[in-house]
């Protein structure tokens, strides 16, 4: 067996064949996600969820996580605002503008880095509040006196919404994001 080399890693065609469908299909999920969600970039729980329509003009304000008809998913915009960001600022890397998607992953972290998102009482176990779990199994905790769940955490809310804030401070702070791979000589 032959390891590979660097010419091995090639894709046959040339890169661009191989990077524009997947180009393609990150813009078109991320101007998806951008329409299908509240104001700020924070969605409710699964995109066209049966009680949204009670909701009125759900998609003209903010997200409500105490709203009696559908919970929000704070995990699922911590996962977002990195994907946007990291999408922007790779667009912005090859002389594209990418700054729709930058700037909407670092309005929606800055949305779960605040009230009520962000998680400030010491005995809570979670930093990323409203994050749910498994709603059609009915494992999301519903305080008493509400009809949905809120005020929860989850172990891939606070990962990904701690992911996202390093991305953000090494893009402020003029260092390179992280990568999980790079290129033989390549920084």
């Amino acid at each position: 067996m032959s390891s590979l080399s660097e010419p091995d890693l090639q894709p046959v065609g040339g890169s661009e064949r191989v990077l524009a469908p997947l180009r393609r299909a990150l813009q078109v999920t991320a101007d998806y996600y951008l329409a299908s969600t509240a104001a700020d970039g924070i969605p409710y729980w699964d995109t066209g969820a049966p009680g949204l329509g009670r909701l009125g003009d759900w998609q003209d304000h903010p997200a409500d996580p105490f709203n009696a008809h559908e919970p929000v998913d704070s995990s699922a915009a911590a996962i977002a605002c990195q994907g946007l960001a990291r999408f922007g600022g790779w667009l912005s890397g090859r002389g594209e503008d990418g700054r729709r998607y930058l700037d909407a992953g670092l309005a929606v972290l800055a949305r779960l880095l605040d009230d009520p998102y962000l998680s400030t009482d010491e005995a809570h176990q979670g930093l990323l509040l409203h994050s749910v779990y498994h709603r059609p199994g009915g494992w999301d905790h519903v305080p008493e006196g509400r009809s949905v769940p809120c005020g929860e955490s989850s172990m891939w809310g606070d990962y990904h919404l701690r992911e996202a804030a390093l991305h953000a401070q090494r893009l402020l702070g003029g260092g390179l994001p992280l990568q999980f791979w790079t290129r033989r000589g390549a920084r």
